[in-house]
């Protein structure tokens, strides 16, 4: 459940498409800067329910979520019931969180997930998190969940096939040094706020900064792939979710077939940022 929404409200009924539209030109605004381009609408089911995962790129002003709601929006229309789990901690700050919460955000939480889900929306989930986002420089065309599979387990619970969309570019908009995910754990980070990195970042304008103030993203061009759906409800029933070595197989699968698109996607690109 979001911050503005009261627990007599259905989940996600703070999300306003009249207000999606009157944003919306901002939001293409802002992707443009990044050449967006973005692949495989004919791939997509013609409704939900469905989960869109991604592969979660950019550190601390990640590009990748309004390149996809955009191009998504301008596809498909504001109207259609599409929401994205967000960190808990992110969906929390004053005046941050009403907004996201009316362009569909909600805070990542299964019972929110299965919410959507089961109402016929479409969910799209980052799972790699905090984790992936700040990923190294060196790792940065590289798919890295680290080892999250609540997203594997919700898709068997459910009975949705998944819709991987995997970007490439995104992480070349600022210089990821390191995680910092020891350093979090020894100063009790990753308890008190669910934040598991306390990443060291390279950009413009500051140089070197740590992961929590804002740098200048730089203008790499992100290609985004929406690839042929996963509907593992075809060979594993609701049950399968608490089956670990079902769980695994079918998270084994998800990630080798994006990570097979982002090879390929890179493959593209001539030199970083450039693109």
């Amino acid at each position: 459940m979001t911050p503005s929404e009261s627990a007599d409200e259905p989940v996600g009924s703070s999300r306003d498409p009249a207000f999606l539209r009157s944003v919306r030109p901002l939001l293409d605004l802002y992707a443009s800067y990044f050449r967006p381009e973005v692949r495989g609408f004919d791939r997509v089911p013609p409704n939900g329910p469905m989960l869109v995962v991604g592969n979660h790129s950019g550190g601390q002003m990640p590009p990748d979520i309004p390149i996809l709601l955009s191009a998504w929006w301008r596809q498909r229309g504001e109207d259609e019931p599409i929401y994205t789990l967000m960190h808990s901690f992110f969906m929390g700050l004053p005046g941050v969180g009403p907004l996201m919460a009316r362009a569909g955000g909600l805070v990542a939480d299964p019972a929110n997930a299965e919410a959507v889900l089961r109402d016929g929306g479409i969910l799209i989930d980052y799972p790699g998190g905090d984790h992936e986002v700040f990923r190294p420089w060196s790792e940065r065309n590289r798919i890295d969940f680290g080892g999250h599979r609540g997203v594997v387990r919700l898709a068997l619970r459910m009975q949705v096939p998944v819709v991987p969309a995997v970007s490439v570019g995104a992480h070349e908009t600022v210089v990821v040094l390191a995680r910092g995910e020891a350093l979090a754990k020894r100063l009790g980070i990753d308890k008190r706020f669910r934040v598991s990195v306390l990443p060291l970042v390279l950009g413009p304008p500051f140089g070197v900064v740590p992961g929590g103030i804002p740098t200048f993203p730089l203008p790499a061009k992100v290609t985004v792939e929406l690839l042929e759906p996963i509907d593992w409800s075809e060979r594993h029933g609701p049950e399968s979710a608490g089956d670990d070595v079902v769980v695994q197989a079918c998270y084994d699968e998800l990630t080798a077939a994006m990570q097979s698109a982002l090879d390929r996607l890179a493959a593209e690109r001539q030199l970083p940022v450039i693109g």
